[in-house]
C-alpha cells in the first residue's frame, strides 16, 4: 500500500482504481442528478448536454454520443479521477497531512469540481456562468460533493484506509 502523499506508482493498478472510483461516483452523480434530485421534485442535470454544449463551442462533433462518451469516459472514469489521485490528493496530504483523512479533502475536490464545470466549463461553452444560480445549479453542487465523496470512499477503501 503506499503512502496518500505519494503519486501512485507508474502501472495498471493506479488505472483499475480510477476506473472503479470514478465509475462508483459517476453512477452516484447520476443517480442524484437525475433520478432522486428530480423525483424529489428539485432539478434534473444533463451533464451530457453541457459537454454537447463544450463541444459545439468548440466546433467539435457534438451529438448524444459525443456528449454521454465526454461526460462518463472522458470526465467520470478519466478526468476527475486523475485530478483526484495525481493532483489534488497528493497536494493536500503535502500541505494538510493525513489528519483529515479521506472525507474532508474529497468533499472539497467535489466542490471544486463544481466551480470548474459549472462555473468554468459552462463559461467556455457559452452558458450563463454558474447557469445563473438556477435549481440546476445547486442539484450540481451537490452532485459533484457526491461525486468526490464516492470517489475518495472507493479509493480509501480499494488502498484499504
Amino acid at each position: 500500500m503506499t503512502a496518500p502523499t505519494a503519486l501512485p506508482a507508474p502501472n495498471v493498478r493506479p488505472l483499475g482504481l480510477m476506473f472503479i472510483a470514478g465509475f462508483l461516483a459517476t453512477i452516484a452523480f447520476d443517480l442524484w442528478g437525475q433520478l432522486i434530485s428530480p423525483g424529489l421534485g428539485f432539478a434534473a442535470l444533463s451533464p451530457h448536454g453541457l459537454a454537447r454544449s463544450l463541444l459545439e463551442s468548440l466546433g467539435l462533433p457534438s451529438g448524444d454520443f459525443a456528449g454521454y462518451f465526454v461526460h462518463f469516459y472522458l470526465v467520470g472514469l478519466i478526468g476527475y479521477p486523475v485530478g483526484w489521485l495525481f493532483i489534488f490528493r497528493p497536494l493536500w496530504h503535502a500541505v494538510m497531512g493525513a489528519r483529515f483523512g479521506w472525507f474532508v479533502p474529497s468533499a472539497i475536490y467535489g466542490f471544486g469540481l463544481w466551480i470548474f464545470a459549472i462555473g468554468g466549463i459552462t463559461a467556455i461553452a457559452g452558458l450563463p456562468l454558474f447557469l445563473n444560480f438556477t435549481g440546476i445549479t445547486w442539484v450540481a453542487l451537490i452532485g459533484h460533493v457526491l461525486y468526490g465523496i464516492v470517489l475518495g470512499a472507493v479509493v480509501a477503501r480499494i488502498e484499504g484506509r
